[in-house]
């Protein structure tokens, strides 16, 4: 799915008008071309590091915490965000033309069983499988275009199953959300997400630990339901704080919804 949806963006970026690239995006502070341009970064960085084997380079200092190494991927993503504003937006168009398409290329060689460059640090992992670190490439290139469409008012991918794989991606942030928890073994909540894009995932607490699987068991301890529409912008931090509440029915004890409602899908 790689492919088709970078190709989708190209398309719609080519015929943009000139004021549409400066209009404000759900991605707090950045314009439309700033997310373009992010999305040029992380094509080119995947390519380098992955393709080419190039070694990161190392951050300034020892990242000792989870809010520490955000600050460094934020202050890495800004950087570049920063300087691509010297940029044409037909520059930025076709920067991200070819990385994306050099990048679905590289994705489609790879053997998605095997162990990933990266950890999923989202899921709270420090090391993931190929299929989840290329899975992470796809959700952030679907809803940083998500993004996009909103601001210029463009509708959003016709395809319905892009939207259901991210949802599948996503949905493994949950036993990280959901850590602190205290609830006993054998425990399942049901998550449905409503909606042509739609599914049924369960997170169940199986030794000590909190595993998810497609499908739910007859009689969960809890389900949620949510809109498809909104579960994306609920676990990709576009859904406003005062909307979420409504977003989510709970059947059964409503405590064990909470963690759900500050769930995210990307490093915040």
């Amino acid at each position: 799915m790689f492919r088709p949806v970078s190709a989708e963006l190209v398309s719609l970026l080519r015929e943009l008008k000139p004021g549409a690239w400066n209009l404000p995006t759900v991605a707090e502070g950045w314009s439309v071309r700033d997310v373009v341009a992010h999305l040029g970064d992380g094509a080119l960085r995947r390519l380098s590091f992955d393709r080419d084997h190039s070694t990161p380079p190392a951050p300034p200092d020892p990242i000792r915490a989870e809010r520490e190494f955000a600050s460094y991927i934020n202050t890495m993503n800004g950087e570049w965000v920063s300087v691509a504003r010297r940029f044409s937006t037909r520059i930025l168009t076709d920067l991200f033309a070819w990385a994306s398409t050099a990048l679905a290329d590289y994705f489609e060689s790879v053997a998605l069983d095997g162990p990933g460059r990266f950890g999923v640090s989202w899921a709270g992992e420090e090391s993931s499988p190929v299929w989840f670190d290329v899975g992470r490439e796809f959700t952030e290139l679907w809803h940083h275009q998500a993004q996009i469409r909103i601001a210029v008012g463009a509708p959003p991918l016709s395809n319905p199953e892009y939207l259901r794989a991210v949802l599948a991606i996503a949905i493994h942030a949950l036993p990280q959300a959901y850590r602190n928890l205290p609830v006993k073994e054998g425990v399942t909540i049901a998550i449905e997400a409503t909606g042509p894009s739609g599914g049924v995932w369960s997170l169940e607490r199986e030794s000590g630990k909190w595993k998810v699987f497609e499908g739910t068991d007859e009689r969960p301890s809890a389900r949620i339901r949510i809109a498809d529409d909104a579960a994306w912008r609920l676990l990709f931090n576009a859904l406003p704080e005062r909307e979420i509440p409504e977003a989510i029915q709970v059947e059964g004890r409503l405590d064990f919804a909470r963690p759900l409602l500050r769930a995210r899908s990307v490093i915040v």
